[in-house]
């Protein structure tokens, strides 16, 4: 790939991620509008079945299948280029299939047995349409990644998120019924809905791109050959995605049967987990969208840097990397502790919520800076240690949910410690696993400008919550949040004199 392409198509994937992180936030404002904290509770506890099933299915596809296009792409190969997405488009569609049929017959169980709630019969049934679509569009973002043309699954990613707000506005609009479990299971449609327009949009863009008559007079490979190439590469990294979904999956179940042990009714424990997981840490995880699309651009550019043997500049770019999500943590940590009532208000329409996003905001510096250790690892070609550490703080996790969340006294934040104990145990066990491939020579003068300025930053931002007048409304803590996130600029400016 061309160096002015990966830029071009760098730039491409943070607008595009920002705009459907904006949608996927939206769309969770919505959905806690329509469900109430109760249903967002129960809305989460069927979303990691869902995401389980889907590791399962296609889990290292879009990786796998994006490498094997590239390949092919660079050689003009179109010939083993179609043969193969046709293939591993059979392949999938027939293994999502079979996995879907038992998970619809099973729903029964699942509901009763592991989720241990038969409102959720339905929504399980709801999803299993979702994950056939997921398949066949996981193949066909992983051609378009391969060939270089991402701008065409972002703007069906942003189409898909905006035409989920719309179809959930509707079904909940017209239902007759209210109820919890009617509600979520329509909150489960319209995800099925919006993953099967995008698979077709995917498909006919597809079909468009293979109109042209190319011609390729070199060896083509048997079938059963060019499925086992693109298999080879995602069934480890589907092994380590079920590994570590199914871990996450159990410790969010785990969750509400341990507050009810802790003596709440099981109403009541998924109204808190609502509140938390659902509503006040989708807040304060927001900003994570610029992380994400930071750590897709951050794993070619550090295999390319290793392979040109730049251990200068892999360390640097690291380095930088680290900083700006710890300040971008920091920033969100201040800004959430100085208007928590305001958020949950203004975002939810609630005023219970200022406790829940207080706890939440100090899990953002730890989660945000560990987050990008994992697309350091997988451009270093650390995949291996990257699913040991995982299984690690996954079991963490369960034994730590598990004794907190059951203490009566600490009950639902015992989430919120765990999430910052978790996260600092990521950050230490990944960096060990870094500094075996580049060492990392930290400036402690550097983070320590960006502490003190976070520290002055909220005493400022305090003042201006007390200075500006009530009568500005959204915008007074509007302008709260864009100064509070300057605080990025601020620090840059004074690290690059610094130096």
């Amino acid at each position: 790939m061309k160096k002015d392409s990966f830029f071009r198509d760098s730039f491409i994937l943070i607008v595009s991620n920002l705009i459907t992180g904006i949608l996927g936030f939206t769309f969770s404002i919505i959905l806690s509008l329509k469900l109430g904290p109760e249903g967002m509770g129960l809305y989460g506890l069927v979303m990691p079945i869902y995401n389980l099933f889907i590791c399962l299915i296609c889990g290292g596809m879009v990786t796998a299948v994006s490498k094997v296009a590239a390949e092919y792409w660079s050689k003009k190969d179109f010939t083993n280029l179609k043969k193969t997405v046709h293939i591993t488009l059979i392949f999938d569609m027939i293994w999502s299939i079979i996995v879907v049929l038992l998970v619809f017959f099973s729903s029964n169980y699942i509901s009763k047995n592991i989720i241990k709630d038969v409102r959720s019969i339905n929504s399980i049934k709801a999803i299993c349409p979702a994950m056939i679509f997921v398949a066949f569009s996981s193949i066909l973002k992983g051609f378009f990644y391969g060939i270089s043309k991402v701008s065409i699954p972002a703007i069906i990613d942003i189409l898909e998120k905006a035409l989920r707000i719309l179809i959930i506005i509707s079904i909940t609009t017209i239902l007759p019924s209210k109820q919890i479990a009617d509600t979520v299971t329509s909150a489960y449609i319209a995800l099925a809905i919006g993953e099967f327009t995008s698979a077709l949009f995917l498909y006919i863009f597809y079909k468009f791109s293979c109109k042209n008559n190319y011609f390729y007079r070199g060896r083509t490979e048997g079938r059963a050959q060019l499925l086992f190439n693109v298999l080879v590469m995602s069934i480890p990294l589907s092994l380590n995605g079920f590994l570590s979904t199914t871990l996450s999956t159990i410790s969010t179940l785990i969750i509400p049967r341990r507050l009810i042990s802790s003596g709440m009714d099981y109403s009541s424990a998924l109204s808190l987990i609502g509140k938390l997981s659902g509503m006040s840490m989708s807040v304060v995880f927001f900003p994570m969208v610029v992380i994400n699309s930071i750590s897709i651009i951050l794993i070619p550019d550090l295999s390319q840097s290793l392979v040109n043997k730049n251990h200068w500049e892999t360390e640097e770019r690291i380095k930088n990397v680290f900083r700006l999500s710890f300040t971008l943590g920091l920033s969100t940590l201040i800004i959430c502790s100085t208007i928590p009532d305001a958020l949950g208000s203004i975002i939810f329409k609630r005023n219970d919520l200022t406790q829940f996003i207080l706890l939440a905001s100090f899990t953002a510096p730890f989660v945000y800076t560990s987050a990008t250790t994992f697309g350091i690892l997988n451009g270093l070609g650390k995949q291996g240690a990257l699913l040991k550490n995982s299984l690690i703080v996954s079991i963490t996790e369960i034994i730590l949910l598990y004794i907190l969340v059951g203490i009566p006294k600490v009950n639902i934040y015992g989430y919120g410690f765990t999430v910052i104990i978790t996260s600092i145990t990521t950050l230490v066990l990944n960096l060990k696993e870094i500094n075996t491939k580049i060492h990392l020579d930290f400036d402690a003068n550097k983070f320590l400008i960006i502490i003190l300025t976070s520290i002055l930053m909220y005493f400022i931002l305090n003042m201006l919550k007390n200075l500006l007048p009530n009568s500005l409304g959204t915008l007074k803590y509007l302008f709260i949040v864009i100064f509070g996130f300057s605080q990025l600029y601020v620090c840059k400016l004074i690290i690059d004199k610094s130096e």
